[in-house]
Parts: C-alpha cells; structure tokens; sequence
C-alpha cells in the first residue's frame, strides 16, 4: 500500500511541475523548488510574488520574470473561466428563453384574428361615417344662354316672332 501512494503522490508532483514548466524561465528544477515550497499552481505562485520566490531558492532576476509570467497567466486564466461560466449560464438560460418567446408568439397568434376583426369592423363604421363628397358645379362656366331643353318650342321667343 505505501508503495502505490507514493507512486500516486510521485504522480501528482510530477503533474504539478509540468503545469509550472509551462511558465517562461521555469524549467523542471525550478517548478521542483516552486513545488517544495507549496507553490504548486500558477495562481499561487501569481499571488506569492517575486519575494517569496527568492525565498524559495528562485535567484531575484528569474523570480521577477517568473512572479510576472505567473500574473499575466493567471489573469488569463481567470478571464477565460469568468466567460466559460458566463456561457454555460447563457447556455442554461437559453431554452427557458425561448419557450417564453414562443409563448408569447402563441398568445399574439390568439388574439391576431380578434384584432383585424375589431380593425376590419372599426373600418366599416367609419366608411358609413364618410358621406361621399358630391362635386359641385361651376355655375359660371356652365351657365346656359337660352331657354332649357325641356322648354317647348312654342314659348321660345324666336318662336312667338315667327308667327307674327
């Protein structure tokens, strides 16, 4: 048993370094020092700063480079977990969303015929309201000279001279 246990926790330092390796100016040594001294993840190593690394048998140029590194990567990490979670939130929220819009739309169906029936009716009375305009006749530019058509001939005038 204690053999497989310290394969296993071999296993996990190993891991660990290899994560710290990934850092600028940290090699397998350096990451085996990072990790005897519990700096074992980047955001610890990000938070440490440069003097806990010189405490850690870092020399104070490589801890500068490496503390920097760490804070960057660490910032970008995090950003990057922030937007993860920030769409699986969307992700999750998406089809109650949906579901309302279709709601919605379903509601809007049910009362679309009731509506133009209203408007269709509202037309209708005000088309009864509207009284056709009649056009009205220019007198002066239809005024006949003379008697009507329906004026017979013996009351014309002309007439009347004629006979005499």
């Amino acid at each position: 048993m204690d053999v497989i246990g310290e394969r296993m926790a071999s296993q996990t330092k190993a891991s660990k370094i290899k994560k710290l390796t990934a850092l600028p100016g940290v090699g397998a040594a350096t990451a085996a020092k990072l990790v005897d001294a519990k700096l074992d993840t980047v955001s610890k190593v990000a938070s440490a700063g440069a003097s806990k690394l010189v405490k850690a048998g870092i020399k104070a140029a490589v801890a500068k480079k490496i503390a920097s590194a760490a804070k960057s990567a660490d910032k970008a990490a995090s950003a990057t977990k922030a937007v993860a979670t920030k769409a699986k939130s969307a992700a999750k929220k998406a089809p109650a969303k949906a579901k309302a819009t279709a709601s919605k739309a379903k509601a809007a169906a049910k009362k679309a015929p009731a509506k133009a029936k209203q408007a269709a009716a509202s037309a209708k009375n005000l088309a009864k309201s509207v009284k056709p305009k009649t056009e009205k006749k220019d007198k002066s530019s239809s005024k006949r000279v003379g008697p009507s058509p329906k004026t017979p001939l013996s009351k014309m005038s002309w007439f009347k001279n004629f006979k005499k």
